[in-house]
Parts: structure tokens; C-alpha cells; sequence
């Protein structure tokens, strides 16, 4: 992020990425909760949800690495790898 952030916790820049999610993103809730590997649902919900929605993290992601460092001309995510690959 271009600046010094060594009084940056793990903890405060997760919250920061959920108040980013909820009050200034469009994204649902859901899926900031899904990014953070937060349970969301309850147990019904949960066993009939079968995908990773990949593509609308990376979207995501996207938008908050944007909010995070405006001036970078493209968001850097960096793609890991699939378990299992």
C-alpha cells in the first residue's frame, strides 16, 4: 500500500474490510462474510451451498484492493491455488 503500516493488525484491517463491504460497497453480505471464512447461514442453508462463488470474490477483492490503493492503475490479486491442485 506505498506507506508504512506496521501498526496495521491482522484483526482491525479484516473489520475494516467488512465496514468497507457493508457501508460503502454494493456487494451482499453474504459474500463479504464468505471472503472473511465467516459461517453464514444457518445448518439448512449452509448444506445446500455448494459453490465457492469464486468469480464475485474476485470481484470483490477487486473493489477493495481499489478502495485500498486508488492510485494503483490495476488491482493487484494475486490467484492461489485450488486445493487439491
Amino acid at each position: 500500500m506505498g506507506i508504512d503500516r506496521s501498526n496495521v493488525t491482522p484483526h482491525g484491517f479484516r473489520s475494516s474490510f467488512r465496514d468497507w463491504a457493508g457501508e460503502i460497497s454494493t456487494f451482499p453480505r453474504e459474500l463479504a462474510e464468505a471472503a472473511l471464512a465467516n459461517v453464514v447461514g444457518d445448518m439448512t442453508e449452509r448444506a445446500y451451498r455448494r459453490g465457492d462463488a469464486l468469480e464475485k470474490r474476485r470481484k470483490l477483492m477487486e473493489g477493495w484492493a481499489r478502495f485500498c490503493e486508488p492510485r494503483a492503475a490495476e488491482p493487484v490479486v494475486i490467484p492461489l491455488a485450488r486445493r487439491g491442485a
